[in-house]
């Protein structure tokens, strides 16, 4: 057991923490995560009615902005559990996004031990940026659905009648929302990389074509509709967010060069 031993570097450089030890600390971090996700879940089941209205929202609008379509911005339940099911799924995706910052926080509590100290002094940023890039892709997310929806609906026949299941349509909201919400972490990742010597912003920007491919391609695949609005709404500001990181990585390492001068 002795071979697997990890060093942890807090308030006692010479700690050590056996692998069990590791493992424990990890369960305890998930097991703080789900309490927190349960809570906020069951928040959301109490609220669950605004929650709905404020889901169907772009739905509605769409069909009320376009008569032509065959939709009246309501949906159905095709078997008598999947209205019950439709309200644990928002609950528990509802939870899941309201319990963000507790989330982030178990995440980066465990890494940070095996952090140097200077690494250690970016965890508040680091919380706030990840929670806030979530919300706003979130956000982008829900502002887009109206013309994803109607791009879909159009596309797909004016003979169609537009029937949602309440299931389905709650599952491509959280769905999109959760893409969006992820793919805005990029320049997060990319920062945290950065700091830790992993990849150098020289690096990155020489690369800037290749990433924007890699972008606009990983946005194609993890938008949930398929449409090119969506994916237009999620591959630009990742570009653009990128460049940013990689700026921010830039100046970050101006003044790691300048501090020992100093």
């Amino acid at each position: 057991m002795a071979a697997l031993r990890f060093r942890r570097r807090e308030a006692n450089p010479a700690a050590e923490m056996s692998l069990f030890d590791h493992l424990t600390e990890l369960r305890q971090r998930i097991v703080r995560s789900l309490l927190a996700i349960g809570l906020a879940a069951a928040v959301i089941l109490i609220f669950y009615e605004p929650v709905l209205r404020f889901l169907i929202r772009p739905y509605a609008a769409t069909c009320a902005a376009h008569p032509e379509f065959n939709c009246d911005g309501s949906l159905y339940a095709l078997g008598p559990i999947e209205g019950l099911a439709a309200r644990m799924r928002i609950s528990g995706y509802g939870g899941l996004i309201a319990a963000l910052p507790v989330i982030f926080w178990q995440v980066w509590r465990f890494i940070v031990p095996a952090l140097s100290a200077r690494e250690k002094r970016y965890s508040v940023p680091f919380i706030v940026s990840s929670v806030t890039l979530f919300l706003v892709g979130g956000g982008m997310a829900y502002w887009t659905l109206d013309k994803a929806l109607e791009f879909l609906i159009a596309w797909s026949g004016s003979e169609v009648n537009q029937t949602y299941q309440i299931s389905k349509y709650i599952s491509l909201v959280a769905l999109m929302v959760l893409a969006f919400g992820v793919g805005f972490l990029l320049p997060v990742l990319v920062v945290f990389l950065q700091l830790v010597g992993v990849v150098t912003p020289q690096t990155l920007l020489r690369q800037w074509r290749t990433a924007t491919m890699v972008i606009f391609a990983l946005s194609a695949v993890i938008t949930p509709s398929g449409d090119p609005i969506s994916m237009l709404a999620l591959a630009v500001p990742m570009t653009v967010l990128y460049l940013v990181a990689v700026l921010i990585g830039w100046v970050a390492q101006r003044r790691s060069r300048r501090a020992p001068q100093e």
